[in-house]
C-alpha cells in the first residue's frame, strides 16, 4: 500500500493516496508513520497545510511519534505558506520530542525567517547549528544574503559573503544577483556594475534581469552612456535584450529629452525582432509630447492604432 501511495502523491494525486488510505483501513491494516509521511507531504506540496496540520494531530492521536522527515516536511510546508510561526512551533515539538534537525530542517526555517524578514532570528539559528556542529552551506549562505538584501542590510550582506569565500564556497550567479540587486536598491549603481565585472572574471554569466537592473540603476541618475554601454555588451555576450531592457534604456533617453536617441533605440529593436510593448509606445509617446514633437506624436499613435 504504501509504496503504491507514494507513487500516486509524487504524481500529485492526492485523491488517490487517501482512497489507499481508507482501503488499508477497510483491510485491517493500520496506517504507519511512513504512510502519514507521504500523505503529510502531498498536502504540503499543495499548500493543504490545514489538512496536513489535522493529519499530523491524527497521527499523533492514533499513537505514532513522527520522525525528522515528518516534522521537516511540515516545517518546509508553513515556511512556503508564510506561516513562520507555525512551523517554529512544529520546529520546537520536533526537538521535545528528541530529534536533531538536520541541516535540511535548518536550511529551510532560515528561508521561512529571511523570507519574513526577520534576519535576527535566521542568525540565532546559525548560531544553534554551529553550537551542534552542523556547517551552514551554500543554500544556508545564499539564502541568508538574499534576505538581507532585501531588507537593505548590504553590510550583513557581504558580511556573509566574506564567510563563503573563507569557507571555500564557490559563488554562484545566485549569490551575485541577489548582491546586485541588493545594491541596485539601494542606488549603488557603481558598485553594483563593479560586481557585474566580477561575476564575469569568474566565468559566470549574468541573465537579463541583471543586466536590466543595473541599467535602470544608471538610467535613473542620468547616465545613459553607461547604459547603452551595458546594453551593446549583453549583445556582444550573445544576449538578446528583452522588451524591458530596451524599455528601460529608452526611458532614461526620453526623460533627458534624447527623443532622437530613443528613436534609433526603437528602430535597432525591431532590427533585431524584440516586439514593442504598450510600455514602449507609452515612454515614446510621454517623451516627444513633453519634447515638442508633434509629427513623431502622431507618427507613434498610428503605430501604436490610436
Amino acid at each position: 500500500f504504501n509504496t503504491l501511495m507514494n507513487g500516486y502523491i509524487r504524481l500529485g494525486d492526492l485523491d488517490e493516496g487517501f482512497r489507499l488510505k481508507s482501503a488499508m483501513h477497510g483491510s485491517g491494516i493500520q496506517p504507519d508513520v511512513y504512510t502519514y509521511s507521504v500523505l503529510i507531504n502531498g498536502l504540503c506540496k499543495e499548500s493543504k497545510m490545514n489538512d496536513a496540520n489535522e493529519l499530523f494531530d491524527e497521527m499523533i492521536g492514533n499513537g505514532l511519534v513522527p520522525n525528522g522527515v515528518t516534522f521537516t516536511t511540515l516545517i518546509d510546508g508553513h515556511c512556503k505558506t508564510g506561516s513562520i510561526d507555525l512551523a517554529m512551533e512544529a520546529y520546537k515539538e520536533m526537538l521535545r520530542q528528541g530529534f536533531s534537525p538536520d541541516l535540511i530542517t535548518y536550511n529551510t526555517l532560515i528561508y521561512g525567517l529571511c523570507k519574513e524578514g526577520d534576519l535576527k532570528q535566521a542568525q540565532d539559528l546559525i548560531d544553534e547549528m554551529s553550537m551542534k556542529g552542523l556547517k551552514p552551506d551554500k543554500i544556508t549562505y545564499t539564502t541568508l544574503i538574499d534576505g538581507s538584501c532585501k531588507e537593505g542590510d548590504l553590510e550583513t550582506a557581504f558580511e556573509y559573503q566574506k564567510r563563503m569565500i573563507k569557507e571555500n564556497i564557490r559563488l554562484d550567479d545566485v549569490v551575485y544577483t541577489a548582491l546586485i540587486s541588493g545594491l541596485c536598491r539601494e542606488g549603488q549603481s557603481v558598485d553594483a556594475e563593479k560586481m557585474l565585472r566580477e561575476m564575469l572574471s569568474v566565468g559566470l554569466k549574468p541573465d537579463n534581469g541583471t543586466y536590466t537592473m543595473i541599467i535602470n540603476e544608471f538610467c535613473k541618475k542620468g547616465d545613459v552612456k553607461m547604459g547603452s554601454k551595458l546594453l551593446k555588451e549583453m549583445q556582444r555576450d550573445g544576449q538578446v535584450p528583452c522588451v524591458v531592457t530596451y524599455n528601460v534604456l529608452m526611458n532614461g533617453y526620453c526623460k533627458l529629452g534624447q527623443t532622437k536617441n530613443a528613436n534609433m533605440l526603437l528602430n535597432a529593436m525591431l532590427n533585431v525582432r524584440v516586439v514593442p510593448d504598450d510600455i514602449t509606445y507609452n515612454i515614446l509617446l510621454e517623451g516627444h509630447c513633453r519634447n515638442g514633437n508633434p509629427q513623431d506624436v502622431f507618427t507613434l499613435r498610428s503605430a501604436k492604432g490610436l
